[in-house]
């Protein structure tokens, strides 16, 4: 019997899971993957493990008419690598797991392997397994895999202390205002507002120069988080776990340029963005010594309960949720 010729442009309902996944692996190829399981060894002496999970369902997390598929992969990498960077770790390995429809497009889920793929190269990590099942929806499931050298202790939440400095990496309020264009706009942004395509650019395809929580762990940070759920909501959890009060400077935190801009096209208080917004991925630590590189200082940690900008309660609170 001649065997059916399978093509990217065919459904995964056609093409069938063993030829999916040949397309996954030679999109992000690894010698790690293919058998039942990979077998990681510690890169460095006297290493921990890390690991990290987090899912991506369509319509809630990302959306095809506003994201490619390269995009989406790059996006569910990162989302994961950024939580292994907080806890000063080194993203090394990824594991994948898509329910999909039957009907979703061969070339779709290869795209977002090719999206993995190109953001793991950026951290020198492999894409090592995973699973594909059919199902009603479209969910995008990444389990990060990092590793924790030396004997410094990990980056918890708890680790922050009264006296030591609130340092930041990465842009804040930048997804969440590019969110709003999108919702306005969709990915059509008029002519006359192309300046604001950096801020969309931040949604669908975050951005966290790499290496940056190992760095601020091995210069003396004590505590660190990512800026997923808003920054009051991220921070404020860090200040409940450690028992202390944090202060946030207002002017360090300001909305730049392109967030005022954006809000004034909107109709919306950028402060909103930077307070609430998440999904930035923003790397915030605490530390008693100076801002390590490429960090910058946004408040203080002092005694007490809570969390102030300027000292007053923030205007903004609320943040994002997953339920």
């Amino acid at each position: 019997m001649r065997k059916a010729i399978v093509h990217l442009s065919h459904t995964l309902g056609q093409a069938g899971e063993h030829y999916v996944i040949g397309e996954i692996i030679a999109a992000a190829p690894s010698a790690l993957n293919g058998d039942d399981a990979a077998v990681m060894y510690p890169a460095t002496p006297n290493s921990r493990t890390v690991a990290s999970t987090d899912m991506m369902v369509e319509g809630r997390h990302f959306r095809r008419d506003w994201s490619t598929p390269n995009e989406i992969g790059q996006k569910a990498i990162l989302r994961n690598f950024a939580d292994v960077e907080a806890m000063g770790a080194r993203p090394t390995a990824a594991l994948l797991a898509i329910a999909a429809p039957a009907d979703t497009p061969v070339n779709f889920v290869r795209g977002i392997a090719e999206g993995i793929g190109l953001r793991c190269a950026f951290y020198n990590a492999e894409l090592v397994g995973g699973d594909l099942t059919r199902s009603k929806e479209l969910v995008i499931t990444v389990t990060a895999i990092g590793s924790l050298g030396g004997s410094q202790e990990p980056l918890v939440l708890s680790g922050a202390r009264p006296g030591q400095k609130v340092v930041s990496h990465g842009k804040i309020g930048y997804s969440a205002a590019g969110l709003a264009l999108l919702q306005e706009f969709g990915r059509d942004l008029p002519p006359e507002h192309e300046e604001l395509w950096p801020l969309i650019d931040a949604h669908c395809n975050p951005w966290l120069k790499p290496g940056r929580g190992v760095i601020a762990r091995a210069t003396g940070a004590t505590a660190m988080t990512d800026n997923s759920d808003g920054l009051v909501p991220d921070i404020g959890t860090m200040a409940k776990q450690s028992n202390v009060h944090i202060d946030l400077n207002s002017h360090a935190i300001a909305p730049d340029s392109l967030l005022v801009t954006a809000g004034a096209v909107l109709g919306i208080d950028p402060w909103e963005w930077v307070l609430t917004g998440g999904e930035d991925h923003t790397l915030v630590a605490t530390t008693q010594k100076d801002a390590p590189s490429g960090f910058r200082v946004i408040g203080t940690v002092n005694r007490g309960t809570g969390l102030t900008i300027d000292g007053n309660k923030p205007r903004y609170a609320s943040g994002w949720q997953s339920l």
